[in-house]
């Protein structure tokens, strides 16, 4: 059943319309919107595991396979809400890679169309905690992103570019890859132990500025 996310992901960024606008690529858009369909609610189906081992987390909506360009999208998200406003961070699953490695990933992180004048503040809260072996930082400025080690070098070093605004925002991320054998409670089990590593950081952002 995993499977039906990989197969997806070789088809990323390909133009999609309406079958019946197609003319004779009717067939094709059929297909791919098959894999979409297939792929979006096998994700949805690992998120919803994955919520009932924490149902103090509200699952939120997957996203839909194919964005506002009617292209496919390269991933699929979903977040989880447990308190507070939707403006602010949050922890989201989100699927990742390409056919040939690829994986669901858990992070804390936001909705960047939902976000107020302080979510970007709460998000830097992050880089309060401590580095711990399992996870990594995807670092964005300038409208890319990067992958960084977390270290304690690179928190110091990212704590100092966010103050001074060289550094948008900062997401905490732990992969869980999905091989040919992977069944879908193994990868919920690897979650699990991703999600033990990624609350503090999620936590550090819910602390207020004031004593």
């Amino acid at each position: 059943m995993l499977n039906t996310m990989r197969d997806y992901l070789a088809y990323s960024g390909l133009q999609y319309q309406k079958p019946e606008k197609a003319g004779q690529d009717a067939e094709k858009m059929l297909y791919l919107r098959s894999k979409g369909q297939e792929a979006r609610k096998t994700f949805t189906e690992l998120a919803k595991a994955f919520q009932l081992r924490h149902p103090e987390w509200i699952l939120q909506g997957t996203s839909q396979w194919m964005n506002q360009a009617q292209r496919l999208r390269p991933h699929f998200w979903a977040y989880l809400q447990r308190e507070g406003e939707v403006t602010e961070p949050m922890l989201a699953l989100r699927l990742y890679g390409s056919p040939s490695d690829f994986g669901v990933s858990l992070e804390v992180s936001f909705i960047e169309r939902k976000k107020d004048e302080r979510t970007l503040d709460k998000q830097a809260k992050v880089l309060e905690v401590p580095v711990v072996e399992g996870i990594y930082y995807l670092v964005y400025s300038d409208g890319e992103s990067q992958k960084m080690e977390a270290t304690e070098e690179n928190r110091q070093v990212l704590k100092e570019k966010i103050a001074y605004q060289e550094v948008r925002k900062v997401l905490v991320k732990a992969d869980v890859p999905v091989t040919a054998n992977s069944s879908e409670e193994e990868i919920v089990k690897a979650l699990l132990k991703s999600y033990d590593k990624i609350l503090p950081f999620y936590l550090a952002t819910r602390k207020s500025d004031n004593p």
